[in-house]
């Protein structure tokens, strides 16, 4: 990682620094992923079969997983891990049960009553990659949330391995959250076959889930079109900001740099410190710890994208991280409960030198599929509410529409809709026993 201080920069290298490495790709992912949409769109099983076996390794025999299979990946856990994916699965349900919204209704006026209702969405596609390495905790993250939502259909795709089988932990994790509609597609092609539907894949309300750049293109590209599906969030490549003073741990701020670093060698990392002493410290334990990791050229590939900065202040670190809008920040500082307030923008923060990143990913409770590449300025990781919609039910009585019919009145003559406005006069002329020229 390089060095630099902020103070030095020009605005424009200010901004080259906070520049996500994926937006350079733009033009040929988005190319390269419209062919795929409009092949899947096209020719549906036909088209998955082809770009299976351009892109896998190894193509899967059938993309459809049968239950038996998903039985068999459930037996063959270790009693260790089977329990840490049941442990997992606690904690997330335990925290997002929480935050659960309900019905409500309200008197808005004398004889008008509004209403809230919740509702499932009723077919939602989940990915889970497994590109460099399987997520189980992804499908846990977003498999636990539709479930508790109620939602009467759960679709989930996620590549093939090495043997060109879905991952066995990834299809455990799936059983945990009662997910039996289980596909063995990888890349913008299992998002296209979720938004358009084949003979094999349904066709999906709505899709969720990180990826890589052709993902997080897919996704992008079938929620605009016509017809098409909505989407949780940009969740591409993983990101965090570490913001440490000098009383920060060295080892542990590294550790957690490489914790993200070694997702893939688009990710990103930043540490902002107001410590040059710190922050030499941290380089030392980086190339030391980077030394034992098995995924160490990944993880040096990342870091060679990202930065250390040195700031003028802690306030200038946090207004940094404020204009990045991290997926995930770490504040590795003394009393960081008092710094919670002055952050805007942030998927997920972790306070003080003991809560790693990597419990947020797996099993603290809070939702692991954040938004990345700024977009933590307009929204917030995948919740219970992301899989549902809300509805509002208005109930007026003759009163209420005469308590209100002034107001409609006045507001739709000014925006010279006389039909919207007619259609409280008739009824109010009916109400009072008159007809439009009041007439008995």
């Amino acid at each position: 990682m390089r060095t630099v201080v902020w103070a030095e920069l020009a605005e424009a290298e200010r901004a080259d620094l906070l520049s996500r490495g994926t937006a350079v790709a733009g033009p040929q992912v988005t190319a390269g992923v419209a062919e795929i949409l409009a092949g899947v769109r096209e020719r549906g099983d036909a088209a998955l079969d082809e770009y299976g076996a351009r892109f896998d390794p190894v193509p899967a025999e059938s993309v459809v997983v049968a239950p038996e299979e998903i039985a068999e990946a459930v037996r063959g856990l270790t009693p260790e891990l089977g329990e840490a994916i049941t442990v997992a699965a606690d904690t997330i349900r335990t925290f997002h049960e929480g935050g659960m919204a309900s019905d409500y209704e309200v008197e808005t006026a004398p004889g008008v009553n509004c209403a809230r209702v919740i509702r499932p969405i009723r077919r939602v596609g989940l990915y889970v990659p497994a590109g460099s390495a399987p997520l189980p905790s992804t499908a846990l993250m977003l498999g636990v949330p539709a479930q508790l939502a109620g939602c009467p259909e759960i679709v989930l795709c996620t590549p093939p391995g090495p043997d060109g089988r879905a991952d066995a932990t990834v299809l455990a994790a799936a059983a945990e959250c009662g997910i039996s509609q289980v596909f063995v597609i990888g890349g913008a092609q299992a998002i296209a076959a979720m938004a358009y539907g084949t003979a094999s894949v349904p066709r999906c309300d709505k899709i969720f889930g990180p990826g890589n750049a052709w993902v997080t293109e897919a996704k992008r590209q079938v929620s605009t079109a016509e017809g098409g599906p909505g989407i949780d969030l940009p969740a591409g490549p993983s990101e965090v900001v570490v913001i440490a003073d000098a009383g920060a741990d060295p080892e542990f701020v590294a550790a957690d740099l490489l914790s993200q670093a070694e997702h893939g060698p688009d990710s990103q990392v930043l540490l902002l410190t107001d410590d040059a002493v710190l922050a030499q410290a941290v380089g030392e334990q980086l190339e030391a710890q980077l030394v034992d990791l098995p995924r160490a050229e990944t993880a040096a590939k990342a870091l060679g994208a990202s930065a250390v900065v040195i700031t003028s202040d802690l306030d200038e670190a946090l207004t940094i991280s404020n204009d990045y809008a991290p997926e995930h920040l770490i504040l590795a500082l003394r009393e960081p409960s008092t710094w919670v307030d002055r952050v805007e923008r942030a998927g997920s923060v972790f306070l003080g030198d003991w809560a790693p990143e990597t419990l947020g990913d797996y099993c603290s409770g809070t939702n692991h599929v954040l938004p990345t590449a700024g977009a933590a300025r307009w929204t917030g990781g995948v919740n219970v509410a992301s899989f549902q919609i809300a509805m509002t039910v208005q109930r007026v009585t003759p009163a209420g529409l005469a308590a209100l019919a002034a107001t409609a009145v006045e507001l739709s003559a000014a925006e010279g809709l006389l039909g919207h406005q007619a259609a409280v006069t008739r009824r109010l002329a009916r109400a009072r026993g008159t007809d439009r020229e009041g007439n008995s």
